[in-house]
């Protein structure tokens, strides 16, 4: 399987002015079971802290740049 790197990576879930609701933290879970890393992008308005978003899905805070964040499945 190949490695991406960041850049290669699209937005997968996109997280509007609610914030990070229930659902949308079930989308990322389901997301990473799946995949080793997602892409995450945010609205201004939206009240987001990633590192709160990492803690909440059980994912790790790769990188944050501008309203977009990188998640990373926990190594086991």
């Amino acid at each position: 399987m190949k490695e991406h790197n960041d850049s290669e990576l699209k937005p997968t879930v996109w997280i509007g002015k609610k914030g990070c609701t229930e659902v949308v933290c079930e989308e990322i879970r389901r997301q990473i079971g799946t995949r080793k890393m997602i892409k995450v992008r945010y609205l201004r308005s939206s009240d987001m802290d990633p590192a709160a978003l990492a803690e909440s899905t059980g994912t790790v805070l790769r990188d944050v740049r501008g309203r977009t964040v990188i998640l990373e499945k926990k190594k086991a």
